[in-house]
């Protein structure tokens, strides 16, 4: 199962940087973004499915494919976004990973807009109806 292997990766990593903590303090940062790269790769096998799985539901649904489009966007962004701020906590700066995650929810609100102003409509017409 690919999740073992995504542990496997996470324990190999952790413990590299734990001996690595000890002799060269600089190089644990680059085994976090090495590990994430290669777990974040390993995960990616699966977007061919979900994304065939999300067109087949709003072909059924009859619904605009470009929220789904816009939806997949978000959910990229939120965990491109997870992943630079835990690389930023890892290496102690808790401050810049704070306003990174500031500035991705600014950006995912300002993404939203077209859905929720859609939702909205289509709210106010089942109502008029």
């Amino acid at each position: 199962m690919d999740v073992f292997k995504i542990i496997g990766v996470g324990f190999i990593s952790t413990i590299i940087a734990v001996i690595l903590k000890e002799y060269k303090k600089e190089y644990v940062i680059y085994v976090s973004i090495i590990a994430g790269v290669i777990i974040i790769s390993m995960s990616m096998n699966f977007l061919g499915q979900i994304i065939h799985t999300l067109t087949n539901l709003s072909e059924k649904l009859g619904t605009n494919s470009n929220f789904i489009i816009l939806l997949l966007k978000i959910t990229g962004i939120s965990i491109l976004l997870e992943f630079a701020i835990s690389i930023c906590q890892d290496s102690g700066e808790s401050a810049i990973a704070t306003k990174i995650d500031l500035g991705g929810k600014i950006l995912i609100l300002g993404m939203s807009i077209p859905v929720i102003t859609k939702l909205v409509d289509t709210l106010f017409n089942m109502i008029n109806v």
